[in-house]
């Protein structure tokens, strides 16, 4: 993403041109500069559900949600076409030098997905959500920012929002992080999604943060990403007041294939984790009755980019997601979630710098432990400039 810096006197300029107050704003503005950029984006989707069909509001309409995919005994073939601007974003940011040689810096982030509020009908307005909220202060970051968990650098260029959805570690929220070196530590907002009686519950009674831990490797061929994860699942209601401790490890990265070819990749092993692989493909744990028994999952993905010229390039990508759901506890969990997977390909062209045309194609597949399986075959056009 580029940005655009405005330094103080250059903002100062284009604000108070002509005002007799511009040396006091200038002032107050002496030494921060100011950065913003985002984009906007435009997709267009026809997606043909195999197994039933999602609500018009439902968000497996915008970009694709892995365990939204419709399953049933019997196929019920069902094609819908959307269209929206909802990805586009916009952020602002701000670096004040400071008399050591250190700085403060910030960033706020918005954009219009998955927020509640407006329609279709007449308008199409969408209430604007945070994404990301900080200050950075010698190593420390304080606010909301991707998971340390992540590594947003691992995801593959996709026309969809997520791409590799159900083999990705995905996950903002609010943290205190501390990088030196190559190492980053994190204690993060802690939240769980436990099945009960079949159902969801999202409980936020957890005694302690999330806590995080990555290290990263970069060289010349490209780099290398190891990630942990430690946090405490929590159920409390009525008489029930069960914690179970949850662990994941998670690797990932992108090497270099000749000139500007590259692999991502990431794979994640670990038990309880829920809400952070795959938009919650599967949630945490299960609840029998008397204790909580974390669901181990296994995930990854693997993508190719290759440029067939300096404006033209493409990603072929699968992604899978896999479950060990604990088969004596379904008549507390039900029908969940077993294994999920997608492949997926797209063309981009940039004719010139910022300004891309893409279309993609995903197929994708979900399966529950009873054996009902349900497909998605979606084709997506985009449209998207940044600035």
């Amino acid at each position: 993403m580029t940005t655009k810096t405005m330094t103080t006197q250059s903002l100062c300029a284009l604000a108070v041109a002509s005002v007799l107050s511009a040396p006091a704003l200038a002032a107050d503005l002496n030494g921060t500069s100011v950065n913003y950029g985002g984009y906007i984006k435009l997709d267009a989707m026809w997606s043909d559900f195999s197994d039933g069909s999602l609500g018009a509001q439902n968000l497996g309409r915008d970009f694709y949600i892995p365990s939204s995919t419709p399953v049933s005994a019997t196929s019920s073939e069902d094609a819908v076409f959307d269209m929206h601007a909802k990805q586009s974003r916009f952020f602002f940011g701000t670096k004040t030098a400071l008399d050591d040689g250190s700085s403060i810096d910030t960033k706020i982030e918005l954009d219009f997905l998955v927020t509640p509020g407006g329609n279709e009908r007449v308008s199409n307005s969408y209430v604007p959500r945070i994404r990301q909220a900080y200050v950075t202060y010698k190593g420390w970051l304080f606010g909301q920012a991707w998971s340390n968990f992540q590594n947003v650098g691992a995801l593959p260029e996709t026309l969809d929002f997520v791409g590799p959805t159900e083999g990705t570690v995905f996950n903002r929220q609010a943290m205190i992080k501390y990088t030196t070196g190559n190492w980053s530590f994190s204690m993060e907002n802690p939240e769980s999604t436990v099945t009960v009686n079949k159902a969801m519950v999202v409980t936020d009674d957890a005694s302690m943060p999330d806590f995080t831990a990555r290290y990263t490797h970069t060289a010349d061929w490209g780099n290398f990403v190891v990630t942990a994860l430690a946090r405490q699942l929590t159920y409390k209601a009525g008489a029930a007041d069960e914690t179970e401790s949850s662990f994941g490890i998670s690797a990932s990265g992108m090497v270099k294939v000749g000139s500007k070819d590259n692999v991502k990749f990431m794979l994640t092993q670990g038990s309880g984790l829920g809400r952070y692989v795959g938009l919650n493909a599967a949630h945490g744990a299960v609840y029998d009755g008397s204790k909580l028994d974390a669901i181990d999952s296994t995930s990854g993905f693997v993508a190719y980019q290759h440029f067939w010229s300096d404006q033209l390039r493409s990603t072929f990508l699968y992604s899978f997601f896999d479950a060990d759901n604990n088969v004596d506890l379904l008549a507390y969990s039900g029908d969940p979630t077993k294994k999920i997977h997608s492949y997926s390909a797209n063309i981009l062209y940039s004719p010139v710098k910022k300004l891309t045309f893409g279309v993609e194609y995903k197929v994708a597949n979900r399966e529950t432990e009873s054996g009902l399986d349900g497909d998605l075959d979606r084709i997506q056009l985009s449209a998207k400039y940044v600035f």
